[in-house]
């Protein structure tokens, strides 16, 4: 989809970022999913946070998925593809949107903290930088919440 059309479409893509999600709870890390889809709708890439699992303070759901899909396509230019996550990205996740070219970003839950797409910062649309982003915000909001809300209890 080359616009921010048809929010059925987005829902559906967030819920397969809600299954990365849950994944990343069964072994102990935040649940944050993520996917990257093309144009068509295909799922290029899918990824959760691994940090616990890898040692690795970078290894967030949305840089593994945008790995992932780079090097499906041979390339690091992720230009007209959409990265669907359930947590509006950090500055490092938001940085990497911006390098890697993406075309669009649709996030769940919105991030208080921590949040550089609206939240805190909006790095991805900064006219200073060289690529902005087109942004979605607040789809499946509640469910992407909830997740985290149920996380962050029973720790």
């Amino acid at each position: 989809m080359s616009e921010f059309s048809g929010l059925s479409h987005w829902n559906d893509s967030m819920q397969l970022a809600l299954d990365q999600a849950r994944l990343a709870a069964m072994h102990g890390d935040v649940p944050v999913g993520a996917v990257v889809i093309d144009q068509a709708g295909t799922v290029l890439a899918s990824a959760c946070n691994e940090r616990e699992i890898r040692h690795d303070p970078t290894a967030h759901a949305e840089l593994l998925a945008l790995r992932e899909a780079s090097r499906q396509l041979r390339s690091w230019r992720l230009t007209g593809l959409t990265l669907v996550v359930t947590l509006e990205p950090c500055t490092m996740c938001a940085g990497a949107l911006v390098l890697a070219r993406i075309a669009r970003l649709v996030f769940g839950a919105f991030d208080p903290k921590a949040g550089a797409v609206s939240s805190l910062f909006d790095v991805v649309r900064d006219p200073r930088l060289n690529h902005r982003v087109d942004v979605r915000g607040g789809v499946l909001e509640a469910e992407c919440g909830a997740l985290l809300k149920d996380f962050f209890a029973n720790r």
